[in-house]
């Protein structure tokens, strides 16, 4: 798989308002159709905040629920569920996530100044977090804000095992106020200390969306892209759509050798069950 790339697209988030960024898709219909353009762009996971019917963000565990089901009757794409929500959301919702039967999940390893907010992610809840997706078969991605979070990862898998599926698969995420910045030299520092085998993605966050794709790509890295994490283009050109950034994505990945991975493939990779 070394010389293949797997494009993830985080469509929606929980910061951004419809009221200001138009383009996001926030309803079940528009994530659908989101997920459908980016999956034929390149893009193999999907990785899933919804909303409410007000727009705000939520962990509802019935619309969880029929997202997942929407978005597997109409895509082939691996369904990864946020377990992050908003910054505000209790631990117990962000648990009961896995109760939706996703393929895959995000797991934060620590917690992070987030812009002027703390994203919570304490020792006991990610274990608690890592042992109900070993148990229910779901392949959590642990995301990595900074590097003291991946030496809690070691510690994580070193008392609690290997994540179902066998694969360690990371999200190096970069650029957001308070984590780690999105330059190269911190995401080779970041891609060096991972556990052995490790492979990982890197997300790049506003204007550093550019320079991690290029040093993810270089490094042997994959991609992560989305209006959860970009919302410009190109300096005055806003975000028309997730699908623009996964073109752009699969595009660089081809230019460097390194095509997107289909979905089946991502499957293997990444060792989640069968459908």
């Amino acid at each position: 798989m070394g010389a293949m790339t797997l494009i993830t697209v985080a469509p929606t988030g929980a910061e951004s308002a419809k009221a200001d960024v138009p383009a996001l898709p926030v309803t079940l219909d528009e994530l659908v159709e989101t997920a459908k353009n980016c999956e034929a762009a390149g893009a193999a996971v999907v990785h899933v905040h919804i909303r409410d019917d007000a727009a705000r963000p939520t962990l509802d565990l019935a619309r969880l629920r029929d997202t997942v089901q929407a978005l597997r009757e109409s895509t082939g794409l691996i369904v990864q569920l946020s377990t992050g929500g908003a910054v505000t959301d209790p631990y117990e919702d962000r648990l009961r996530v896995l109760e939706a039967g996703p393929d895959g999940c995000s797991l934060t390893c620590g917690t992070v100044n987030f812009g002027d907010e703390v994203f919570m992610n304490p020792w006991p809840f990610m274990v608690e977090l890592y042992r109900r997706t070993q148990e229910l078969e779901i392949v959590p991605e642990f995301e990595l804000f900074d590097l003291g979070q991946i030496a809690a990862l070691h510690r994580l898998l070193d008392k609690h095992g290997a994540p179902y599926g066998g694969r360690v698969h990371c999200d190096l995420v970069m650029g957001v106020p308070g984590g780690m910045p999105g330059d190269t030299r911190t995401l080779v520092a970041a891609a060096g200390a991972l556990p052995e085998g490790a492979t990982w993605s890197a997300t790049g966050v506003g204007r550093t969306s550019l320079p991690v794709m290029y040093a993810a790509l270089s490094a042997g890295g994959h991609l992560r892209v989305g209006m959860e994490d970009t919302l410009t283009y190109a300096r005055g050109e806003p975000v028309v759509s997730n699908a623009q950034l996964v073109e752009r994505a699969a595009a660089v990945a081809r230019f460097a050798q390194r095509p997107p991975m289909d979905v089946d493939e991502a499957r293997r990779f990444l060792g989640v069950k069968p459908r």
